[in-house]
């Protein structure tokens, strides 16, 4: 997450060597204003841990869901775009799951139909709420830290399917990785797709199509006067103009000219 928010004190925290297969990094951001300050999160399909360490952060989800977090709560995977709200006092750490790793936290866990929930009630104990309270009244500086330590009693070592998955799912959108790895592990299709599910928390024609998205975005950089969407449409593998109106929508609920009107209010993940 990176807001452009003038009033939101925003730090992306980057993640020690030995961690960096855990998370790709952290987040703060706090509110020191009086007033409260509204964001939109794209999609960036990781799975995220939010702890609330100030005044309680509000999380509208794309089903117009309203989620107060008060402690902590895990997220995603992020598929579609939700708007967050900073109240006056919010102070809200961020740790962004890497791959398989919430798998490696929390075991064989479901995730589209679990999430948001409180990370607790997965483990069937407490240790997050200790946990939560921990970074709560410690210093800024020295928070990922607890959090890094907390990690290394929990952490199971990466399942060798998984593996096989990751080495073949660097571009979703060059490629088909599941006919590859069934191809070479001798596996049929469907079990590397579920496998696929089961570790990450989404398809592969679901990463896909989010890389085109991605990519389109990448590439508005420009002045809107200066935006050919013909380049891009092209660019990103799109069939027309409407298949890239039709993702913007799914992605952010907005179009793509919609987009580069609100985009000052938009955080990505990256």
């Amino acid at each position: 997450m990176e807001s452009k928010h003038p009033d939101q004190n925003g730090k992306r925290i980057e993640v020690p060597k030995g961690f960096q297969d855990v998370f790709t990094h952290f987040y703060r951001a706090e509110n020191q204003t009086e007033q409260s300050i509204n964001h939109t999160l794209l999609p960036h399909f990781q799975i995220i841990m939010v702890f609330s360490l100030g005044t309680p952060i509000q999380f509208n989800t794309a089903d117009d869901a309203q989620i107060s977090i008060e402690k902590c709560l895990v997220l995603g995977p992020i598929k579609r775009a939700f708007d967050y709200t900073l109240p006056p006092g919010a102070d809200m750490l961020v740790a962004n799951f890497k791959g398989d790793a919430f798998y490696r936290f929390f075991g064989k866990v479901i995730l589209s139909d679990h999430l948001p929930v409180h990370p607790d009630a997965l483990l069937g104990e407490n240790c997050f709420t200790n946990l939560w309270r921990l970074v709560k009244n410690a210093s800024p500086s020295e928070r990922v830290d607890l959090i890094l330590d907390f990690c290394k009693p929990y952490l199971r070592a990466s399942d060798t399917a998984f593996q096989n998955i990751s080495e073949h799912t660097e571009d979703y959108t060059v490629f088909n990785p599941i006919k590859i790895i069934a191809q070479e592990t001798q596996q049929s299709e469907r079990s590397i797709q579920l496998n696929h599910k089961k570790y990450f928390g989404y398809t592969a024609k679901e990463k896909g199509r989010y890389g085109k998205f991605v990519k389109a975005i990448g590439l508005l950089q420009d002045p809107p006067s200066k935006i050919n969407w013909f380049d891009i449409i092209e660019a990103c593998g799109y069939y027309d103009q409407s298949q890239l109106i039709h993702d913007f929508k799914h992605f952010t609920g907005h179009t793509p000219t919609q987009y580069l009107k609100f985009q000052q209010h938009i955080c990505r993940a990256e």
